[in-house]
């Protein structure tokens, strides 16, 4: 009997041969777990939290803000080195405030690198003198420091347990202001009179002729004023209306010269009168003796 021949071909040489499972289809190819996905995803996140807590434990360690600090003077050195020094500092708005005072806050030195000075630490000590307001300090590059004040303007003399005290035109005191300085300005008496004083001058500022006569303006029951002119005579200005009143007197002043009589007083509550007191004029105290100041 003869043996039938198988008809299967035979695989080429080399080739790889594919295993089936049960069903007939073809199994799936295996791959190497380090080139698995979630296995490079998980090395990745291992390096990073490395990085992260290696950083951490650095900054902890005050070592991060020291080479910061470090890298940070050694570029402000270069920048000194090329130029960038305080060779001029410009000040603008002194008037009662001293040069070595601003200069003593400002802590300016003269070839010291000028990216090293801090504007707002020297704004903040400038506001700090006591005739200062407010202050801008600037770095104008290459070398210059800019500073522009507000002073405060002095006001009135307030009298207070038989001493004075400088107040500005916010009713404020200005520390260190001395009489002796400001010895023409006028008086004001009364625990309240500081905060309308500036109200008030502004009443007798209307009649400028007249209030050049006014030597110091007593507040009185913390309602109105009552005003010592610079002869003794005394002017009582109504709670209600004071700047009329002010107007009236004025007024009057220029046609009948009333002031300049020998009287005591002068009493303006009254709306539609003047009621004039007759008598010596009261001796007035006298002022502080007003002393020169070094500009």
């Amino acid at each position: 009997m003869t043996k039938k021949k198988s008809t299967a071909a035979a695989a080429p040489k080399g080739a790889k041969e594919m295993t089936a499972n049960r069903t007939g289809a073809p199994r799936p190819r295996v791959t190497p777990w380090w080139r698995k996905k979630s296995t490079r995803l998980g090395l990745i996140g291992v390096v990073l939290g490395g990085i992260t807590l290696g950083t951490w434990w650095t900054w902890h360690q005050g070592w991060g803000p020291r080479l910061l600090e470090d890298a940070r003077w050694n570029t402000i050195a270069w920048t000194a080195n090329i130029g960038l020094r305080i060779g001029e500092v410009m000040v603008e708005g002194r008037r009662e405030t001293s040069r070595d005072d601003l200069l003593a806050a400002l802590r300016v030195t003269r070839d010291a690198p000028i990216l090293a000075f801090d504007p707002k630490a020297a704004r903040d000590r400038v506001e700090a003198l006591p005739w200062v307001r407010t202050a801008v300090v600037e770095r104008l590059l290459p070398d210059t420091v800019l500073l522009r004040i507000e002073e405060r303007s002095p006001l009135a003399l307030w009298q207070k347990e038989g001493s004075f005290a400088i107040i500005d035109d916010a009713g404020e005191e200005i520390p260190g202001a001395t009489a002796d300085q400001f010895a023409d300005l006028v008086i004001v008496v009364g625990e309240d009179a500081p905060a309308h004083t500036a109200g008030l001058l502004e009443i007798l500022g209307s009649e400028p002729m007249l209030m050049e006569r006014v030597q110091a303006a007593v507040r009185v029951g913390g309602r109105r004023w009552n005003l010592r002119l610079n002869n003794g005579i005394d002017v009582q200005l109504p709670e209600e209306g004071p700047s009329r009143a002010w107007s009236r007197l004025a007024s009057y002043e220029k046609s009948h010269r009333v002031l300049d009589r020998d009287i005591k007083g002068v009493d303006l509550r009254l709306p539609d009168r003047l009621v004039v007191k007759r008598g010596t004029p009261a001796k007035l105290k006298k002022k502080p003796a007003r002393k020169g100041r070094s500009t």
